[in-house]
């Protein structure tokens, strides 16, 4: 997209929120992810993970119940309870001093009943920023998510769509929008669905069908499974600690692919894997920081 604008280093690194000398793990913020379905319990673990490397201070997690011993495993940080426990726990409103954000869909199997009614839950009574990822984002094209949409977006709430390619060509095609140009694709969708769109890619876009911005510092470092949830759990996290939602986009964007190169440079681009990714985070962050 032509007009789409590319942030400067010192723009970004001002985003970065830096924990206050009185604070604690709720004003850092509290990042919500319902992912991880029996199948793919590794995309909750990628997304928590990197959510918590990327600043959040209270990451908990809920999965499938078969899913909820290899989460609770690979990090002790994480509070990680059965999604089945979740319309009773509640849904915790962001509010002065208490940031939350929620990530849905990272693992989530897109034919699967239950993963589709806990994203539209969340849809409905998450009053925070959301981001929809993975197999929750074909549940945005149903009228129930349509609806969903129009109504977090008349409350003010934002809600961030996170489609690859593939994705991206499945939300437009029941609107019949062109799939040509990323792009003009991602404004084109933010606009039906009154969400920001992020739509990976060698290149990401970012738009809220005003404002556009191109990440050009990607690497097919990136083209692995599970890179995705990375960077779901990244933008949660910033989200999480009331990062302006369109500039939370572009920065985790750009985090993620510089994260992405941080660790080719050590491990190359043939054997770089996700999880590599997550722990180049802290290696992109102050990269970052010392342009402020």
């Amino acid at each position: 997209m032509e007009n789409a604008r590319e942030w400067e280093d010192a723009a970004l690194a001002a985003l970065l929120p830096l924990p206050d000398a009185q604070a604690n793990k709720y004003s850092r913020g509290r990042l919500v992810v319902v992912a991880g379905s029996a199948q793919y319990p590794g995309a909750a673990c990628l997304a928590a993970g990197a959510g918590q490397r990327a600043g959040a201070g209270y990451t908990e997690v809920f999965c499938a119940p078969e899913a909820v011993g290899t989460v609770r495993a690979f990090r002790p940080s994480l509070v990680v309870r059965s999604w089945e426990g979740l319309p009773a726990a509640g849904f915790p409103a962001s509010a002065a001093g208490r940031p939350v954000a929620f990530v849905v869909g990272p693992g989530f199997a897109a034919d699967d009943a239950a993963c589709r009614r806990l994203a539209l839950a969340v849809l409905e009574r998450a009053q925070a920023p959301v981001v929809v990822d993975g197999g929750a984002l074909d549940v945005l094209a149903t009228p129930e998510g349509r609806s969903l949409l129009a109504r977090r977006f008349a409350q003010g709430l934002p809600t961030v769509a996170t489609p690859h390619g593939g994705e991206a060509a499945r939300l437009a095609r029941p609107l019949d929008l062109p799939t040509g140009d990323p792009g003009a694709l991602a404004r084109l969708l933010s606009l039906a669905y009154g969400a920001i769109v992020v739509a990976k890619g060698p290149d990401t876009h970012v738009s809220d069908g005003d404002a556009s911005a191109a990440v050009r510092c990607g690497t097919p470092a990136l083209a692995k499974a599970g890179t995705g949830d990375v960077l779901a759990g990244v933008l949660g996290a910033l989200l999480a600690q009331g990062v302006e939602p369109f500039g939370a986009c572009v920065l985790a964007a750009t985090l993620h692919a510089r994260a992405g190169k941080c660790a080719a440079a050590r491990l190359t681009d043939v054997c770089v894997v996700a999880e590599d990714v997550m722990e180049a985070l802290p290696e992109a962050v102050a990269a970052l920081l010392a342009r402020r």
